[in-house]
């Protein structure tokens, strides 16, 4: 692993348009997985179905369990012009705070009828970078309204046409979630959880792997571009973790018999990293976590990681460019690129030894 700090220049490389997955695999563990051993620089190339052969025995998974919201909400104003909006969260019963297109035409006062309802968004506040407060009128519960007029929230390299039909949406809402999620709240997928199937997980168990779950609400601060050069100077914003008791025993007792422990991808990571202490002793609770794990970063509870390939001059690529070294991992992307892995959301996959 390397030791210097890493600059933003240095988390940049070339990727070709067209290997931006815009769909997911037809099936979910038919995916592609680059396997990169860190001792030896050494790549294969497998499908993530071949996952329980490729990590050591005895391994401890640890999954994101958090569950995506319908959060995408396509409106319009009085004037019938177009605004798109990503809800982030409810900071007092009825009042939502949102990220808006087209923010700084928009002001204060103005209402945008959401489509596919009767409901109403009241702007009240601008805040920031195209973020506002706004009263939902008639008031209702949120869970509801977003279940029946969001869309899944995909990332805005993934197209997709605004007319779309009931199917297409609904497709997208059960393909851009795991399988496992159960705590509603991410604005956005734990992607690397998107490739398992209830049969993989099943045949996992099967072969003695242990499996433990944490929770991260993914925000918009972990896809937000670093804007400084220097990657010390990046303040991430801040995202609800969970990491309970019965996960914090078994991450301590894997290790105390020398079992490995597997991320199941970027956020899982955050959530351990942050609970970890400089020994690698994990305590449960849950709060809030600004932590950017970026070079040289020192692992304290991470062992193996499972991964998508993430975007040029991302806090994520930062994260591997800490767990990989960039030296082994350029050359691993540019192999991904070669062989035309699919790269991003709904793209293929990484294992890191």
């Amino acid at each position: 692993m390397e030791s210097k700090t890493v600059r933003i220049d240095e988390l940049q490389y070339e990727l070709p348009p067209e290997r931006i997955a815009q769909q997911p695999a037809g099936r979910r563990d038919a995916s592609r997985l680059l396997v990169l051993d860190r001792a030896t620089g050494d790549r294969q190339h497998q499908q993530f179905k071949q996952l329980p052969k490729l990590l050591p025995a005895d391994s401890l998974l640890v999954f994101n369990d958090t569950r995506v919201l319908p959060a995408r909400l396509l409106m319009h104003r009085k004037s019938g012009s177009r605004v798109e909006g990503l809800f982030l969260h409810e900071p007092s019963p009825g009042i939502w705070e949102i990220m808006l297109t087209k923010s700084g035409r928009l002001k204060v006062g103005e209402q945008l009828t959401i489509d596919g309802s009767s409901r109403t968004l009241h702007l009240l506040k601008h805040i920031d970078e195209g973020k506002w407060h706004a009263e939902l009128i008639p008031a209702g519960k949120t869970h509801q309204v977003l279940a029946q007029c969001g869309r899944a929230p995909l990332p805005p390299y993934i197209k997709r046409e605004d007319n779309l039909s009931a199917e297409q949406i609904g497709y997208d809402k059960e393909r851009y979630q795991t399988v496992y999620g159960r705590k509603s709240g991410a604005i956005a997928a734990p992607t690397a959880g998107l490739h398992f199937t209830p049969d993989l997980i099943q045949n996992l168990d099967d072969r003695g792997f242990r499996m433990a779950y944490v929770t991260l609400h993914v925000g918009v601060g972990t896809f937000a571009p670093i804007r400084c050069d220097n990657l010390a100077d990046h303040e991430m914003h801040a995202e609800w973790y969970e990491c309970p008791s019965s996960t914090a025993s078994a991450i301590n007792i894997a290790r105390e018999e020398g079992r490995p422990i597997v991320a199941v991808g970027t956020t899982s990571v955050r959530v351990l990293e942050s609970c970890g202490d400089e020994s690698g002793l994990m305590a449960a609770g849950s709060g809030w976590t600004r932590l950017f794990i970026y070079p040289p970063y020192r692992f304290r509870v991470v062992d193996k990681m499972i991964t998508n390939f993430h975007l040029p001059g991302s806090t994520l690529l930062a994260m591997v460019f800490a767990f990989a070294g960039r030296e082994m991992l350029l050359p691993a992307y540019e192999d991904a690129i070669r062989n035309q892995y699919r790269f991003y959301s709904y793209g293929d996959a990484m294992l890191i030894l």
